[in-house]
């Protein structure tokens, strides 16, 4: 995190020219929006003007009926000036906040599909990080920076331009200043480059820490780690406290440091001017305007900095957003997949060698074939590569040596869409949607109607208890399912596998988290799903597999023993010792007094 966190260059040529990429649809929009900051900037410099005159032409000549005439104008100026700005205003805000959706979805899609292995290294955290703040950032550059930057740019040309018409001379003396404020906005940049770069680092040491210990609430109260979490969220919250107070410290400085230098400025046109209008070479409405074009110029030049420190912000955050976008951990499909149609279900995997880090191989030369209808299992002791056979199957993650068949074809050669619709998968971890039972049953596909996910749930033995609810289907379903039991939310995700209707179904561990009177539903309505479809079972319980046509062990990523519950105790391996240790378990549990 640390080194990602890193800022790049202040400006980055390549990464402003890709961020602009993102107005293009816009391009108009951006453009009338420069124009109207144009004639904002205009209408703003040519206020000391009245000043000017009504003092040296209208009072000066006791002319009431010009003073009147020159304050009406200056006040339809002021109108005029402040319907154009709120219209500018609006558009640069419309502006950016289109561009960020765009931005923001786009990125959303292209997590979607990144494969699991980027996950798996990326915590959630830093990538909420990048959806959210980091956006956001990019948000003030688009709506505030790159059309307000025309405008302050403007707003000083056309100060200047009036200035050095006036009196060139006390334009030069009021500008004599401007070497202190160039030094003073280097030692800024600087400064508020290295705090800026300590905040970002401390936003998302946050929100990993957040969503990391939000989501193990429970172990932290059940082992009693609230007071170290609570210290711990203490120091990280106090780094970006103190990264804060450290970035407002060069802020504290450095703009009542432009005042001062503004002050200073002030001073020089006051001496100058007096010594001016003594010998009568300068007038009092010169002096009036000059004060109030230094007030005004002093006014965007801040403004500049503010833009400065929001395209510094913005260079950090979009490197970071792009540095995601062009991640490229897809498991893509072939140029020329071929077309699916419905699969009898054949399954076949020949010399299969996969590992998730180089060399550290996690299967070894797999090879078996699962025909059409058949139920086989696969068992193992953890870390022998059972799950890891799943996730291959399911295009998770792309093996290294061999093929994986489906029907005879390479599932590399296969549309993902496609194989994922025929391919069903119940996990022991159920992740539960925010929203109504009905919606997770169907996951939003319009495809399955009412009557197939009631059907589903009914199969699964689920409708009874959904019925119950007060809502039924419509019953609310809260974040990751909390309202729900482990055995209710296990039985949503079995009538959610066959609300698809698979070919193939894959159970991993998928009965472990339910007790035993629900394990018994379960079973009972599996052997009425298995029929006609392929399946591959993944279970720790032994005696929830005895019924399969092959049942396949797993050591140490290799194929130890293949055959039928009996044939494999008959052989006295692996499994006969597994079969034993948890027969002997469970007759240990079942006497009196060995369990609660």
């Amino acid at each position: 995190m640390q080194e990602e966190e890193i800022l790049g260059k202040a400006y980055d040529g390549k990464l402003m020219k890709r961020i602009l990429r993102y107005l293009k649809p816009y391009r108009w929009h951006v453009v009338l929006g420069i124009f109207l900051s144009v004639l904002v900037s205009g209408l703003e410099a040519v206020r000391p003007w009245f000043t000017k005159h009504a003092v040296d032409v209208d009072i000066a000549n006791n002319d009431a009926e010009g003073l009147l005439r020159t304050a009406l104008l200056f006040f339809a100026v002021l109108v005029v000036r402040g319907l154009i700005q709120y219209f500018s205003a609006y558009l640069t805000q419309w502006v950016g906040q289109h561009t960020i959706f765009d931005l923001r979805m786009q990125l959303f899609s292209h997590m979607q599909k990144l494969g699991i292995r980027f996950f798996d290294r990326n915590p959630i955290g830093r990538l909420i990080t990048r959806v959210t703040n980091d956006i956001e950032v990019l948000n003030d550059m688009f709506s505030s920076g790159i059309v307000m930057v025309f405008s302050d740019v403007f707003t000083i040309i056309g100060i200047l331009w009036f200035m050095f018409t006036m009196n060139w001379e006390l334009a030069l003396v009021s500008l004599s200043v401007l070497p202190l404020l160039f030094y003073g906005t280097f030692l800024f940049r600087k400064k508020a480059r290295e705090a800026y770069r300590e905040v970002r680092l401390q936003i998302a040491r946050i929100n990993t820490f957040m969503q990391e210990h939000i989501t193990g609430m429970l172990v932290d109260q059940i082992f009693n780690r609230e007071k170290k979490s609570y210290e711990k969220f203490r120091e990280i919250n106090a780094g970006h406290r103190q990264a804060n107070i450290k970035s407002i410290f060069y802020y504290s400085l450095f703009f009542p440091g432009v005042e001062l230098i503004g002050a200073i400025a002030v001073g020089l046109i006051i001496w100058y001017a007096g010594i001016g209008a003594v010998s009568g070479s300068i007038t009092v409405g010169t002096v009036m305007a000059f004060l109030q074009f230094n007030e005004m110029f002093w006014r965007p030049i801040r403004d500049l900095s503010e833009k400065y420190n929001i395209m510094q912000t913005a260079m950090a955050s979009s490197e970071r957003v792009f540095t995601l976008l062009d991640n490229r951990t897809f498991v893509d499909d072939d140029t020329d997949a071929v077309a699916f149609g419905t699969p009898a279900g054949s399954v076949e995997f020949r010399k299969v060698w996969f590992a998730y880090n180089k060399d550290e191989w996690v299967l070894k030369d797999v090879s078996f074939t699962i025909r059409p209808g058949e139920t086989v299992a696969i068992v193992g002791h953890t870390g022998a590569g059972k799950t890891t056979i799943i996730n291959i199957l399911m295009r998770f993650y792309e093996f290294q040596k061999g093929s994986v068949l489906i029907d005879g074809i390479d599932i590399r050669k296969l549309p993902q869409k496609e194989l994922r619709r025929h391919v069903a998968l119940v996990l022991q971890d159920v992740f539960l949607f925010s929203g109504d039972i009905r919606s997770n049953i169907s996951l939003g596909n319009e495809a399955i109607p009412e009557d197939r996910i009631r059907a589903a749930a009914r199969v699964v033995g689920a409708h009874r208890f959904i019925e119950a609810l007060p809502a039924g289907y419509d019953a609310e379903v809260k974040e990751r399912g909390a309202t729900l039991s482990v055995g209710q939310k296990q039985l949503i995700s079995f009538a959610r596998a066959l609300a698809t209707n698979p070919r193939i179904l894959i159970l991993d561990e998928a009965t472990s988290s339910v007790d035993t009177e629900t394990e018994i539903l379960i079973q009972k309505a599996i052997l009425k799903l298995l029929h006609g479809r392929t399946s591959i079972v993944i279970a720790h319980r032994l005696s929830t597999i005895q019924r399969a046509d092959q049942i396949i062990v797993m050591h140490k990523g290799e194929i130890r023993e293949r055959g039928s519950h009996q044939e494999l105790l008959e052989l006295k391996g692996i499994y006969h010792k597994l079969y034993r240790l948890q027969y002997r378990d469970q007759a240990t549990a079942a006497l009196p007094g060995s369990g609660s």
